[in-house]
């Protein structure tokens, strides 16, 4: 089935440039027009115009927050914890848990993941033992992923996709092996939240982990962590606060008892404004035709492939692809970057060349006239 879709409709929702396209998604999606007076209503006004204290209203949102991501990725809204950000939510998430604090724990990851991810791993749990898949090995075959399962891995960390190389890895495949062997599973979503769907009540990994910055356009500091109700009363996390317990106003400090769900990692007086805009950011995402703002991508990655073939170093599959190209010019690749900076384009490089990631909000025009631009500087 073919998904209609007019981009300009999309573009007069967001702030974009007068000048130029933006096409770093995969860093920072941009905000919704609307996300101003709605931040206003949400968080000012509550605090300027009442004659009570604003929490009811602002604690409203962290639960709208919470139903937004339930219906993003299909699953319990109080399966959902706010967090500050992703390497403190995996800390949280692996000191929490009995099989990975225990001596010697073997965790699985990929040599391309984010660093944070590793960083924060190896320091929650100093004892533990962290296997590294070679990062030149093609990271969205399942048979890699397979060959490094075994059942002397206590959790295998997963990269939904890697924003420096625009792979997608085998979610699925990996979270049904780990489930054979008896492994922990854990998804980190940053990079596709928003774009490539995932569906936790099918999926049903152990853990996930993600945040709204990027494809979400819902700006920084609205992280999240998701645990699967079967694994939640094994949790126990060591960073808490009045808003871990079961009775937060119960006040008495010779009792703690967790809450029930994943608002247990939630910890002491919750930030909230992050997650006032990241609910009206992930509110709109829920608002687009499911599966429309990914089909809208590869059909812009396709202009891609077809104007620079050889070029695009990054999977053409779109089961292998992120949503984001890679381009790498070799000798021509610093005029290129030269030339998109002064036609006002928003890409950045890493490593493996420059990364174009279009959004719903960015249409043919803007992918033709990044080719322009790059033809004329090559």
């Amino acid at each position: 089935m073919t998904l209609a879709l007019s981009s300009k409709d999309y573009k007069t929702d967001f702030c974009l440039p007068e000048k130029g396209c933006y096409l770093l998604n995969h860093s920072v999606g941009r905000p919704l027009k609307s996300a101003q007076q709605f931040f206003q209503e949400a968080y000012f006004s509550p605090w300027q115009n009442l004659s009570t204290e604003p929490w009811q209203q602002w604690l409203s949102s962290i639960e709208t927050f919470q139903s937004a991501l339930g219906l993003l990725f299909n699953h319990g809204p109080e399966n959902f914890c706010p967090q500050a950000n992703l390497s403190s939510a995996l800390c949280k998430l692996v000191m929490s848990h009995p099989r990975l604090t225990k001596p010697f724990a073997k965790v699985l990851m990929s040599e391309q993941d984010f660093p944070s991810m590793g960083f924060a791993i190896s320091h929650a749990l100093p004892e533990c033992d962290i296997s590294f898949i070679p990062k030149n090995l093609d990271i969205t075959s399942a048979d890699v992923w397979h060959s490094h399962l075994s059942q002397d891995i206590d959790l295998v960390f997963i990269s939904q996709v890697y924003s420096n190389s625009g792979q997608q890895a085998p979610v699925k495949s990996i979270v049904e092996v780990a489930k054979q062997q008896g492994i922990l599973s854990l998804i980190d979503v940053a990079q596709s939240a928003g774009l490539i769907p995932l569906d936790l009540t099918e999926i049903a990994p152990d853990f996930m982990i993600g945040s709204s910055v990027k494809w979400l356009c819902s700006g920084p500091g609205a992280a999240y962590l998701w645990v699967h109700p079967s694994q939640i009363n094994h949790c126990e996390p060591k960073d808490v606060g009045w808003f871990s317990h079961d009775n937060p106003f119960e006040f008495d400090i010779h009792n703690f008892q967790y809450r029930e769900g994943a608002l247990r990692f939630w910890g002491g007086t919750p930030s909230v404004t992050p997650f006032i805009l990241a609910a009206h950011g992930i509110g709109y995402a829920n608002q687009i035709t499911p599966g429309l703002a990914r089909q809208h991508n590869l059909r812009l990655l396709a202009l891609l492939d077809k104007a620079f073939g050889e070029q695009l170093v990054s999977p053409k599959d779109a089961q292998k692809c992120s949503g984001t190209a890679i381009l790498q010019f070799g000798k021509a690749q610093s005029s290129v970057l030269n030339a998109l900076k002064l036609a006002q384009i928003g890409v950045d490089a890493r490593s493996l060349g420059i990364r174009v990631s279009p959004h719903i909000y960015n249409d043919e025009d803007d992918i033709e006239y990044l080719i322009q631009v790059i033809n004329q500087a090559c």
